[in-house]
């Protein structure tokens, strides 16, 4: 073999493992977070939020899956979005505050921190004298209301159990709404009470 093919044979072979290099590193690709979906998280103050703690921990994670967050980012996030007085708590609360806190952590914290002892006759009157608040608009005391019903309602795994308490949680979550708008109830349209209900 002469230099002169050895030499071209050795340009070729080290062009080829330079290839091979760029396939490799092109083989993982970067995963980009999007952080933009922070904004489907709503904020959460306490037992008294138009949303439960459970669906405030969803929202997070439903984001995250599609926002590619890491578990740390849920964390983060989770805090960002506390409004007082649950941003009070968490800021108080010592065991949160240390570093190498997990999501898993903070979402037992909270569960055990915000357990609801309330009664059921409790929520009960809350959800009859829920009033609109003056920077509330219709939809978010709607679903302010809905949230209060929800704590009305009894749980059963059974469909059929769970009918009957349902549709008098429904009756009496529409008749609460109604009650508590600050509009007068005949001057809202048809319509727009469809939309807010989103019912045909």
């Amino acid at each position: 073999m002469t230099d002169a093919r050895f030499q071209a044979e050795l340009t070729e072979t080290k062009s080829e493992v330079q290839r091979l290099k760029e396939r490799m590193s092109m083989g993982a690709p970067t995963v980009h977070k999007d952080l933009s979906l922070i904004s489907l998280v709503p904020k959460w103050s306490g037992l008294d939020s138009a949303v439960t703690l459970e669906e405030f921990f969803t929202s997070i994670e439903a984001s995250a899956k599609i926002g590619c967050w890491e578990l740390n980012d849920q964390l983060q996030i989770a805090a960002l979005r506390l409004t007082d007085p649950a941003k009070i708590i968490y800021q108080s609360c010592t065991e949160l505050q240390e570093e190498g806190t997990t999501w898993q952590a903070f979402k037992n914290a909270f569960k055990r921190l915000y357990k609801d002892t309330h009664t059921d006759q409790y929520h009960f009157t809350k959800l009859q004298t829920a009033r609109q608040g003056r920077n509330e608009s219709p939809q978010e005391f709607a679903d302010r209301c809905r949230s209060l019903a929800q704590k009305v309602m009894g749980k059963s795994d059974d469909p059929q159990i769970q009918r009957v308490p349902r549709e008098n949680a429904d009756r009496m979550l529409l008749a609460s709404f109604i009650s508590g708008l600050a509009e007068i109830p005949g001057a809202k349209s048809d319509f727009q009470t469809r939309r807010i209900w989103n019912r045909p």
